[in-house]
C-alpha cells in the first residue's frame, strides 16, 4: 500500500524562522507549518507602499492640474467669443461709418452744385464739408476698431490653443501618473503574495511523514522541510501477465487485503493500466517466471472512503490486490467489502 508523498518546500532561499509541526503530526489542508524569515520582503513591502502613496498624491496633483488647465480652456474659448462678438460689432459700425461717408460726399457733392447755379449758400457748403470731414474722422477710428479687435481675436485665439495644449499635456500628465501608481500597487501586491508564500501551509490532509530541516537552517529556493501524505491518494501498484491485464478496464472494481488486517477488505478500483510490459520487480511475488513480461496495473482507494480516517492511513504496508477482470463475475463472500472503521483497526489475534 502506497500514499502519494507530497514535499512541502520553500518557493524563495531564506532562513526558517518557526516550525509548528512535526513528523507523525496530522495536518489539515491549509494549515501552516512552517514560517519563513520575512523580514527583508517586510522591509521591502513597506517601501513599496510608501511609493504607492506617493504615486497616489502624484496622480491626485495632476487631477487638480487637469482640472485648473481645463478652466483655463473655457476661459480663453469664452474670451475668444467675447473677441469674436468685438470684431463683429467693430466691422458693423466701420460699415455704418463707410455709409456716412458716402452718404455726406453725395451731399456735398450736390451743395457744390447747387452753389456753382447760385441755389445754395456759402454757409452750407461750409456745413457740408465739415460733415463729410467728420465721417472721413469717424471711419478713420472704426478703421482702427476693427483692426484694434482682430488682433485681439487673433491673441484670444493663440490663448485659447495654448490653453489647449497644457489641458492635453496635462491630461497627458494624468495617465502617466496613474500608469505609475499602477506598477507601485502592483509592487505591494508582488511583496504581499511573496510575503504570503513564505508561510508554508499543508497542501492536502494527511500525517507528516519526514521533518527535513529545522529552525533556523537555511535553505535555497525549493529546499524541503517536510514531506507528507496525501491521505486522499492511497493505492496499491500490482503487476499482471498480459492475458489478465488485457482484460482489465479502468474503473474496473478491486479489492486490497494487507497482511497487517486480513480480515478488513479495502475496497477499490483500477485507475491505471500501463501500456507497456515490463519485468516484474523482484518483492513481488506471481506464479509466472520472474524473468516474464508483466504489466503494472494501479488500484487506488476511494477517496470518500478515507476522509476522516486519514490518521490510519499507513504507506509501505504489504499485501494482495484482487481485480475482477470478468465484470460479470461476483466476489466471493471472504472479499465483500468491510465497514469503514470508526478510528482503527483491531489486528486479530
Amino acid at each position: 500500500m502506497e500514499a502519494d508523498e507530497i514535499s512541502i518546500a520553500t518557493k524563495f532561499a531564506g532562513r526558517i524562522l518557526k516550525l509548528f509541526v512535526d513528523q507523525g503530526d496530522m495536518v489539515k489542508a491549509g494549515q501552516v507549518v512552517a514560517l519563513m524569515d520575512t523580514r527583508d520582503l517586510e522591509a521591502q513591502l513597506k517601501q513599496a507602499e510608501a511609493m504607492a502613496i506617493q504615486a497616489q498624491r502624484a496622480v491626485d496633483e495632476a487631477k487638480q492640474s487637469l482640472a485648473q488647465q481645463q478652466s483655463l480652456v473655457l476661459s480663453a474659448q469664452a474670451a475668444v467669443v467675447q473677441a469674436q462678438r468685438a470684431t463683429e460689432e467693430a466691422n458693423a459700425n466701420l460699415q455704418q461709418q463707410q455709409t456716412q461717408v458716402k452718404l455726406a460726399r453725395q451731399e456735398l457733392d450736390r451743395t457744390t452744385s447747387l452753389m456753382s447755379r447760385g441755389f445754395a449758400t456759402v454757409e452750407l457748403l461750409d456745413q457740408r464739408r465739415q460733415a463729410l470731414n467728420g465721417a472721413l474722422a469717424a471711419e478713420i477710428a472704426a478703421t482702427a476698431r476693427v483692426n484694434e479687435t482682430e488682433q485681439a481675436l487673433v491673441a484670444s485665439r493663440h490663448n485659447a490653443n495654448g490653453a489647449v495644449a497644457s489641458r492635453d499635456a496635462a491630461a497627458a500628465r494624468v495617465g502617466q501618473t496613474e500608469q505609475a501608481r499602477e506598477a507601485a500597487t502592483h509592487n505591494v501586491e508582488y511583496y504581499k503574495v511573496n510575503i504570503a508564500d513564505n508561510t508554508l501551509v499543508a497542501p492536502r490532509d494527511g500525517p507528516i511523514e519526514y521533518r527535513i530541516a529545522n529552525t533556523g537552517e537555511v535553505l535555497p529556493a525549493g529546499g524541503k522541510v517536510f514531506t507528507m501524505l496525501d491521505a486522499s491518494y492511497v493505492y496499491m501498484d500490482i503487476y499482471l501477465p498480459t492475458a489478465e491485464a488485457g482484460r482489465v478496464r479502468i474503473g474496473s472494481e478491486a479489492r486490497i487485503v494487507l497482511d497487517a488486517y486480513p480480515n478488513h477488505v479495502i475496497p477499490a478500483k483500477v485507475v491505471y493500466v500501463s501500456s507497456q510490459a515490463e519485468f516484474t520487480p523482484k518483492p513481488v511475488e506471481t506464479k509466472s517466471e520472474r524473468d516474464k513480461l508483466m504489466f503494472r496495473i494501479r488500484v487506488r482507494v476511494d477517496p470518500e472512503r478515507l476522509k476522516g480516517h486519514e490518521a490510519i492511513v499507513r504507506s509501505g504496508l504489504p499485501g494482495v490486490a484482487y481485480v475482477r477482470t470478468d465484470p460479470h463475475a461476483e466476489w466471493p463472500p471472504r472479499l465483500e467489502p468491510s465497514a469503514v472503521p470508526t478510528t482503527s483497526i483491531t489486528v486479530p489475534p
